[in-house]
């Protein structure tokens, strides 16, 4: 998954607009002059993974068009505590002006990427592999689920209309689980792939009498999950999600489920620490 500048370019600008507001930078401004040039380097303030630096850099690139960076750790990359990430050459105005813009960002998508690849580090061997949701900040989806990508996880639905996907509220207005399968084979095309979530064993039962691609395995136990992909028996991908932890992942793709998925991944990260210093 590539990012493009026409996904991020407009994102940006409005943050760089929201912070300098009616007056503009009132205090690069008046300490610094116009014409000035300098370095500054981002600087990891924690161990981690990379992940958003296009995007993030375009902040400086927005207010110095002549500003040059020389990269020393890539997206998917690892960092430690104290690694240079990026060098900055430019106006030293537009990099003052757009450090917060920048680091918000970068601090953000980061952070996704890390902790990503700290639930897939834990479910090593087990053949499972951790999945984004929709839950993401409004107007980063795409940003945060490339993030999600970088730190080693795969893609859950960017739309409503990647796929179908069932869950408990369609069920409650439809008469059944068979009537609400049957409704959308006959609506969505042969190309697209219908997902169902259940609760429990005996919703899956009545699931399995007209399966479809995928079934979402809603808080179960790790006892529970098992037996249902017993049910399954590889006719339907099998994906087990809610509450979803370092603590309790391993347990979870231990059960033999395909995919978990994580909203964890990106509503609920720390923001990984980068500083901006002069070089």
């Amino acid at each position: 998954m590539n990012i493009r500048k026409i996904q991020y370019k407009e994102i940006i600008q409005k943050a760089l607009l929201e912070d300098f507001s009616k007056g503009g930078d009132l205090t690069t401004d008046a300490l610094i002059p116009e014409d000035a040039t300098g370095e500054t380097v981002l600087r990891a303030r924690e161990d981690g993974v990379i992940a958003g630096l296009e995007a993030s850099l375009y902040a400086f690139k927005a207010l110095d068009k002549k500003v040059t960076f020389e990269i020393y750790k890539k997206d998917g990359e690892s960092v430690v505590i104290g690694d240079k990430i990026v060098k900055i050459t430019g106006n030293v105005r537009a990099m003052l002006s757009a450090e917060r813009t920048c680091l918000n960002l970068l601090g953000r998508l980061c952070g996704i990427a890390t902790f990503t690849n700290r639930l897939v580090k834990e479910i090593e061997g087990t053949g499972a592999r951790v999945a984004d949701t929709r839950k993401t900040t409004p107007g980063l989806r795409a940003l945060e689920k490339y993030a999600v990508k970088v730190g080693g996880g795969i893609n859950h639905r960017f739309g409503l209309d990647d796929a179908v996907m069932i869950k408990d509220n369609h069920l409650a207005f439809s008469e059944s689980i068979n009537d609400a399968v049957n409704k959308v084979k006959e609506y969505v095309g042969h190309t697209v792939k219908i997902e169902v979530e259940v609760d429990t064993l005996d919703q899956l039962r009545q699931l399995m009498e007209n399966p479809v691609d995928i079934v979402l395995l809603d808080n179960m136990s790790p006892e529970t999950l098992k037996e249902a992909v017993k049910i399954v028996n590889g006719r339907m991908t099998t994906e087990a999600s809610g509450n979803i932890s370092i603590e309790t992942i391993r347990a979870v793709a231990e059960s033999g489920v395909d995919i978990i998925s994580s909203g964890a991944v990106t509503h609920s990260i720390k923001n990984f620490d980068i500083g901006l210093d002069r070089y």
